[in-house]
């Protein structure tokens, strides 16, 4: 039998181009790695084969994390014992390991928190028609920083309560509802699904929060703001001004720049059409033919469900015609009717226009600091409400409506699903001359209303 090596000589082994084995004491063996990294062996023999099992922690003395020699040797000796009794070292080592890697993995899954549930959620569970980013943003900035890092096991009712109050308090009830839907839904679908269900072995905490109870009685999600007549008129009035005095100013640090052209070619629009914000903003220059006079809105920059879906061809009046020639104008460049700033290959957020529009309402916003590098004013101010490009698509409706243009028709030009049912597959006249006539005749009124000297005169 070979001498058996003292610490020194152990310390004393230099690496070499190629690994080596070095025995130690009897079956203990030492491999030497080339960058000297000294690694325990041990040789035993179970149900006459010799087999060779590595210890779990390297040569040293510095810590919990090395095995010296006589740790080494003990662990060598319990070995051979194991294998007396026909146990191999190493398949018992790789249980333990599995059995260790379980029992964390177990203890993991029991102490997951709503951020885990939440991760979970967004990548198999929900797929809005943005790719979720909406609701990211969502949770992230009202529902994350405050139940986020709650154990799922021990998220209770007056958790959801108190995230409820603090929005609403806060002045945001539309957001505390939406908020509460989607907490709902993503609870509900944890609910029914490992690992999440053995977490809510008591239940779903947001089946219990009434979120009705916990707004102001006055709280409708109804919106009805409309721009009456004068309004409109003052809003051409505003664009008209604002520009004037800014091109006419010499020292322009002192005067606010007025809204971008193509801001103001969308609200007119957005009026004159019916049509959704967002689905304008979306569009490219291969959607509008001059020609034909049209604005094809393909089913995909619509809204609605997944599979129910609806494009929509727009006629364009002269009114909107005209807007959309000068917008063409300003950005024929693109193949966006309003693209980017700095993304090229992109048309600018949706909420691009809304923020604008807002950012100049400032008396009406409830916000405790400046927003940097975003213009804050009154400047957009018409009468006592604030107004949003979505009161747009309401207020050319309800206009179409004071022209004698009947509901269903109104309903057509705003791309609402008026079949149920079996119509659907057999009724399938689009009405396009009735259409046609009703965006005309709002086109008409609105360049009635902006061209009055004085808005009270009807």
């Amino acid at each position: 039998m070979a001498k058996s090596l003292t610490v020194k000589e152990i310390e004393s082994l230099k690496p070499e181009t190629k690994g080596y084995r070095k025995c130690v004491d009897q079956n203990l063996n030492i491999w030497v790695a080339p960058n000297g990294k000294k690694t325990w062996s041990v040789r035993y023999t179970v149900n006459g084969k010799q087999c060779f099992g590595t210890l779990p922690k390297p040569f040293g003395n510095k810590g919990s994390g090395y095995m010296t020699l006589a740790e080494a040797r003990t662990e060598c000796q319990r070995i051979q014992g194991l294998a007396r009794s026909g146990i191999d070292y190493r398949i018992q080592h790789e249980e333990e390991l599995k059995r260790k890697a379980e029992l964390k993995e177990k203890e993991a899954r029991e102490n997951s928190i709503i951020t885990n549930l939440f991760d979970s959620w967004i990548e198999n569970g929900v797929n809005r028609k943005d790719g979720n980013k909406s609701i990211v943003q969502s949770f992230k900035k009202h529902v994350l920083p405050t139940i986020g890092n709650i154990k799922i096991k021990e998220l209770n009712e007056h958790h959801l309560t108190n995230l409820y109050r603090s929005i609403i308090n806060s002045g945001k009830n539309r957001t505390a509802v939406l908020v509460s839907k989607d907490i709902c839904q993503m609870l509900a679908w944890g609910e029914k699904r490992r690992p999440w269900r053995s977490l809510m072995a008591e239940g779903n905490p947001a089946s219990l929060v009434q979120i009705n109870k916990l707004l102001p009685p006055d709280y409708t999600n109804i919106r009805e703001r409309i721009l009456s007549s004068e309004e409109i008129w003052s809003l051409n009035q505003i664009f008209l001004t604002m520009t004037a005095n800014y091109n006419n100013s010499k020292e322009k640090n002192g005067i606010e720049r007025p809204l971008k052209k193509e801001t103001q070619h969308a609200l007119w629009i957005s009026l004159s059409t019916t049509c959704r914000i967002g689905e304008l903003l979306k569009s490219e220059w291969c959607h509008v033919d001059f020609t034909n006079r049209t604005w094809f809105i393909p089913k995909e920059n619509t809204k609605g469900e997944i599979g129910n879906k609806q494009s929509i061809t727009v006629f364009l009046s002269d009114f909107t015609l005209k807007q959309f020639k000068e917008l063409y104008e300003l950005t024929k460049g693109s193949k966006w009717v309003f693209p980017a700033t700095y993304k090229s290959m992109s048309h600018i957020c949706e909420k691009a226009i809304s923020k604008q529009v807002g950012d100049r309402q400032i008396k009406f916003k409830n916000r405790t600091k400046k927003l940097t590098s975003r213009r804050e004013s009154n400047s957009l101010v018409l009468g006592n409400e604030d107004w949003t490009p979505h009161d747009l698509r309401r207020t050319g409706a309800t206009l179409m409506q004071k022209l004698g243009i009947t509901n269903h028709i109104v309903d057509l030009c705003q791309n609402h699903s008026v079949l149920t049912g079996t119509q659907k597959h057999y009724l399938l006249h689009e009405y396009d001359d009735e259409k046609k006539d009703a965006w005309q005749r709002l086109g008409q009124e609105l360049e009635r209303i902006i061209n009055l000297p004085n808005p009270l005169i009807r």
